[in-house]
């Protein structure tokens, strides 16, 4: 058991949470990979900002 491995573990587990909380992301309505791709950038830096 690492306590910093799993502190780091948290963080991710939490990111990909708050990233499910886009349906189109969660559903993948997008036909295209690139168009997917654009919705995660999107979101990404929306959590960012």
């Amino acid at each position: 058991f690492d306590k910093t491995a799993y502190k780091r573990r948290n963080v991710v587990e939490r990111c990909f949470n708050r990233l499910k909380q886009y349906r189109a992301i969660a559903t993948r309505y997008d036909k295209t990979a690139l168009s997917y791709q654009a919705m995660i950038d999107l979101a990404t830096l929306r959590m960012w900002l």
